[in-house]
């Protein structure tokens, strides 16, 4: 999976750095963009890449409306003879406010609705978790051209989680604007 993710991302940002464009659209437009998220799972204790997606319509040049949805993959644990796997995602809906430093480089801010789901199967049964709560946001964005960005982000799914992925994710990704 991330092999897959990595070569989408790969692949949007030669085609986008091939388009001779100028930067700093202001006009309302959609969006869409992928990523790798990270987080650390309290299940197994240890960081798992997944896969998030979004997308979203740019109101004006400060303002937006976003959502989107990340897909942390299937965990394997092993403690004191209990043996499972772990899955969580994690989907929202925010409004966004941007802030431009200059012509390619901005900060952005989010805030909204989340829901969550984990699930958890062992050899002693299973159990299902989710939950909604406030959504967060902050991160930067580099225009590669006026269509191709560069996202970074820290993202706030709610409150903290028993288990699963944690409610801390970091996410890198690319974002194309139409």
């Amino acid at each position: 999976m991330n092999k897959l993710v990595f070569a989408l991302i790969a692949s949007i940002v030669a085609v986008g750095a091939a388009q001779a464009q100028t930067v700093g659209s202001t006009t309302p437009h959609f969006y869409a963009g992928i990523g790798a998220a990270t987080s650390d799972n309290v299940t197994t204790d240890d960081y798992r890449t997944g896969a998030k997606v979004y997308g979203g319509y740019q109101i004006d040049q400060n303002w937006a409306v976003e959502g989107g949805y990340t897909w942390f993959d299937k965990q394997d644990f092993n403690r004191s003879g209990v043996r499972g796997d772990v899955k969580s995602e994690n989907s929202y809906i925010a409004g966004k406010y941007t802030y431009a430093f200059n012509d390619r480089f901005s900060g952005f801010a989010k805030l909204g609705v989340a829901y969550t789901e984990r699930k958890l199967r062992s050899n002693v049964g299973g159990y299902n978790d989710n939950d909604t709560g406030v959504y967060g946001g902050l991160g930067v964005q580099y225009k590669l051209n006026q269509n191709v960005s560069l996202i970074g982000e820290y993202e706030r799914y709610g409150k903290d989680k028993e288990l699963g992925a944690k409610a801390d994710v970091y996410t890198v990704g690319v974002q194309y604007d139409f």
